[in-house]
């Protein structure tokens, strides 16, 4: 198969930065590395000192590192950087260039022998757009985190973002183009932000109108399916391979958190992805959630609050990836964006 990729038009910049992002939250730097091979790519929210963390794994088929250690009752509260990635578990070797990147800025746990920077991180699959040879390794790892910066990131097909595909439940050639999005809220002077990487096997909808914007397209490909309405109706999923989806994200605040508080936010931030996508958590995604409490506000803030800002912020961070996609061909394959209907 002819696995070439065709780059989008790019009259219109695709990755778009906006100052209400994860990078508003102090102490939280973003960088991306966007391989120019094949869209793939990976990004990396990076806090210099440390960050209390947290995660929750919703998807069944999930490919992360790291995340046992920050279970409440393990001995490990703080990350450095939490690294998303593209090229399904070949990119775990990102994480590599990310810890040698930290451990010369001296960075990490202090073992007494040397600096152990803590780097949990996830992956989606982004594999059929391009050449499946090429994927986010030690050096794109190291390269995100020179880009890193306290600037609002580009979102879209960036990044982790670079590769992603949304609502293939009905088939690969009916699935539209998914991309990396962030968002913050700030709120009695605390911030909470999101960084997501959306590449679902479900529609995207945007929660604020309930419209579908991305997804599984009609069998023309002209319009959008909607899948839920599709299932309803009798029409049978396309059979699929486990694991080739996923939607993966950070969500990050200043307000103080403990590392139970910090496992409970990353619990109730995937209410934003279930609010944005549909289906979500499905055997055939491996979506993952990290928290990262830097409490450099200096200020606590009630769970109650910081649930539903987590949840709000990572749902606009699914919208935002999407309206700042673009389409791309692959393969013999066409898969438009949003932004093309």
């Amino acid at each position: 198969m002819d696995n070439r990729f065709i780059m989008p038009d790019t009259d219109t910049d695709p990755a778009s930065a906006r100052p209400d992002s994860i990078t508003r939250v102090a102490g939280i730097e973003v960088g991306h590395f966007t391989d120019t091979r094949r869209p793939t790519g990976c990004s990396v929210v990076i806090a210099r000192a440390g960050a209390v963390a947290g995660v929750d794994v919703r998807g069944a088929a999930p490919g992360t590192r790291e995340t046992d250690l920050l279970h409440p009752s393990n001995l490990v509260d703080r990350a450095h950087a939490i690294l998303l990635a593209g090229g399904s578990a070949w990119g775990l070797d990102a994480a590599a260039g990310v810890m040698r990147w930290l451990e010369e800025q001296g960075i990490g746990l202090d073992v007494k022998f040397g600096l152990v920077p803590i780097v949990p991180g996830a992956v989606l699959f982004d594999l059929p757009v391009g050449d499946a040879r090429i994927r986010p390794d030690a050096a794109a790892g190291y390269q995100a985190c020179l880009a890193a910066s306290r600037q609002p990131p580009a979102q879209g097909n960036v990044g982790a973002g670079a590769g992603a595909l949304v609502g293939k439940l009905f088939g690969l050639a009916r699935a539209m183009r998914g991309g990396i999005g962030s968002a913050s809220v700030t709120l009695d002077g605390v911030t909470v932000g999101a960084l997501v990487a959306c590449n679902a096997l479900g529609d995207v909808i945007d929660p604020d109108t309930g419209q579908v914007i991305a997804g599984a397209r009609t069998a023309d490909g002209k319009a959008l399916l909607n899948i839920r309405r599709a299932i309803l109706a009798g029409e049978l999923p396309t059979p699929l391979l486990a694991g080739t989806n996923t939607t993966i994200g950070v969500i990050a605040t200043d307000a103080i958190l403990t590392k139970a508080q910090a496992h409970r936010l990353a619990q109730v931030a995937h209410d934003g992805l279930a609010r944005s996508i549909n289906p979500v958590h499905t055997l055939s995604d491996g979506d993952a959630l990290f928290t990262l409490g830097t409490g450099q506000s200096g200020k606590t803030a009630g769970m109650m609050v910081l649930g539903t800002l987590a949840a709000e912020v990572t749902a606009r961070a699914v919208v935002r990836a999407i309206r700042a996609a673009r389409s791309a061909s692959s393969g013999g394959l066409h898969w438009p964006a949003a932004y093309d209907l």
